[in-house]
């Protein structure tokens, strides 16, 4: 059976906005049938990291916060900490980026909570008997709250092709330990001619495992080549997105497979105990080639499309991809081929990532289905 997806492009004039949009956009999700009087609402985002200018912007979900609130729901914005190190790797710091970004309670009219406490262990372990995990580690928070509504920006990612709604709850969703559990099959190596010991990779690593070894033999630049210690390894990928000249890499057709069933096994696991009171909102602006734990935000890949909604995470993944894929490439962003509507262009950016794999498993455990009716408003 279908899932609906509902799609508001970005068109406007004076009698209408994007925020009306918005509005008939969470009336079509039945936002109201989602929330009981003082349920506790909450809004799952990226608040991006510092430098990052992609993440959906606050003014959207002081929209959404509003509208929780007419329905006397106690609405507040979260999120998790990371496993690298940036600007969001404890509850501290993590706020303090939010507030910079623009999130504070004045401007979106919520307070923020991070759901996984101050250093990524406030956690509970979910039942969820699947293949690879009969447990996983959801943000206690996100567990305890009545309703969930996932807001999603919509973007590339150097492990599972793409990020949506899949992985804003599997990856988004999880602790500190869900996250390792997640990453555990990631080994980077470093391809030693293509490295030119910049460090760069050093200053990303939370565990200090990268270190600057003596230079190959016939090395003509005579700098040192970077080394993973695969011991202190937690495989949170960082080093592969920060190299600038791709030296870091992994076993792809082995690693790849593993960690996105991995990631919506812990996507079915956050969203288990809430049948019917999940909504999805999938923002595709401002599309970039990687995610917005970048501490930058790269040209968009596409144009900007829309937004949609879904209670069917799969399917509005499904229908964004399409979307996307369906538009002109932007030949001055990272593109280097796959310009024309219809050639895939996150398979263009990461070739080596096969973003199907998450869509197809997370039809096969049951979370959602790929097929849609895109309804437009």
């Amino acid at each position: 059976m279908k899932s609906y997806v509902f799609f508001a492009d970005l068109k406007v004039g004076s009698g209408k906005t994007l925020f009306n949009k918005l509005d008939t956009l969470l009336d079509r999700t039945d936002l109201k049938g989602k929330i009981r009087e003082k349920d506790l609402v909450a809004i799952k985002l990226h608040f991006g990291e510092r430098g990052n200018t992609g993440f959906v912007r606050p003014i959207f979900l002081r929209k959404i916060v509003d509208r929780v609130k007419g329905y006397k729901g106690k609405p507040f914005l979260t999120d998790t900490n990371t496993l690298y190190t940036g600007t969001r790797s404890e509850a501290i710091s993590h706020l303090t980026t939010a507030y910079e970004n623009g999130f504070t309670e004045s401007v979106v009219g919520a307070p923020l909570v991070i759901a996984d406490g101050l250093r990524g262990n406030s956690v509970i372990k979910v039942r969820i008997d699947k293949p690879i995990f009969k447990t996983v580690s959801i943000a206690h928070e996100i567990y305890m709250t009545d309703t969930l509504i996932c807001v999603t920006h919509f973007t590339g990612h150097e492990l599972s092709g793409f990020g949506g709604a899949l992985k804003n709850l599997g990856m988004g969703c999880s602790s500190r330990e869900g996250k390792l559990s997640q990453h555990s099959n990631i080994s980077p190596k470093v391809k030693g001619k293509d490295c030119k010991g910049c460090e760069l990779c050093l200053s990303w690593c939370p565990q200090e495992a990268i270190s600057i070894r003596a230079p190959l033999s016939g090395n003509k630049d005579k700098h040192g080549i970077a080394f993973i210690d695969p011991q202190k390894c937690i495989g949170c990928g960082e080093c592969i997105l920060t190299c600038p000249t791709g030296a870091i890499r992994i076993q792809w057709n082995e690693t790849i497979p593993i960690f996105q069933k991995k990631m919506v096994e812990h996507a079915y696991g956050a969203v288990q105990k809430k049948k019917g009171r999940v909504l999805h909102l999938n923002f595709l602006t401002q599309i970039s080639p990687a995610c917005d734990c970048c501490g930058y935000s790269d040209t968009p890949i596409v144009n900007d499309i829309g937004i949609l909604s879904s209670e069917d995470p799969v399917a509005i993944d499904q229908a964004s991809v399409d979307l996307v894929n369906g538009e002109a490439g932007n030949r001055s962003s990272k593109l280097s081929k796959n310009w024309n509507p219809g050639e895939d262009k996150f398979r263009a950016v990461y070739p080596e990532v096969d973003w199907n794999i998450q869509l197809a498993y997370g039809e096969e455990i049951g979370l959602g289905t790929r097929e849609y009716e895109l309804i437009k408003i």
